[in-house]
């Protein structure tokens, strides 16, 4: 484990907490030790933070929704899961006989990158953490920004209805504004018949679009 954790440029502290963080809910149960969902938890909230900063900084003249959509395609399972795969984290993970190819699943590999991240904060606090994701994530981020390649708010907050909720997101017209020439347009976007998000645009589309973002806001808070 330390010399894993040399590799990575983590010089710990307190082994203990890493070797919680990479304890998977199934060993931990197995081994009747305790696992990594709590440090996932304080991870996921720190990891939060310290992209939002960066995203703050870094593009200052990045509306909201725009950023809102580089942060949560950057904190998605999919993308901690690309990170976990990059530094061989799988390998590291300690799992039950019944969960034993888990190192192999999205949702596995990325929960223990917020667990890490967890540790990492607990152990040499929040400039570490900053200078780990410095290296292996907000990279990812400029690049995703410079390609153009980020998830919309729309796609975004769809694909999480739908994996959250089981519900496609609606949406339709508040109020338009102006003349005919340069109308400003206010969409609200609906889960079932729940008002999550509201947003204005000069055309349906980016009202719509940053309506989503405002809901990804509100719910995801």
């Amino acid at each position: 484990m330390i010399s894993y954790l040399l590799s990575l440029d983590i010089t710990p502290k307190k082994e203990s907490l890493y070797q919680t963080a990479f304890t998977h809910k199934s060993y931990g149960n197995e081994q009747g030790i305790e696992n990594n969902e709590r440090l996932e938890f304080l991870g996921d909230a720190v990891l939060e933070l310290l992209v939002t900063e960066f995203l703050f900084k870094n593009f200052p003249n990045a509306p909201e929704g725009k950023m809102t959509a580089l942060r949560s395609t950057a904190v998605r399972k999919a993308s901690l899961a690309k990170l976990a795969r990059k530094i061989d984290l799988g390998a590291h993970i300690k799992l039950s006989k019944g969960e034993k190819h888990g190192y192999k699943k999205d949702y596995i590999l990325a929960n223990t990158v917020e667990s890490l991240l967890g540790a990492l904060y607990l152990d040499r606090g929040l400039r570490a953490t900053k200078k780990f994701l410095e290296k292996y994530l907000f990279p990812e981020i400029e690049l995703s920004e410079k390609n153009n390649d980020y998830i919309g708010p729309k796609s975004l907050f769809q694909e999480w209805a739908q994996a959250e909720k089981n519900i496609t997101p609606h949406y339709s017209l508040l109020s338009s504004s102006g003349p005919d020439h340069s109308k400003t347009f206010e969409m609200a976007v609906f889960l079932a018949d729940e008002q999550v998000g509201k947003g204005k645009g000069n055309s349906k589309q980016l009202a719509e679009s940053n309506a989503a973002a405002n809901a990804l806001e509100n719910l995801l808070a």
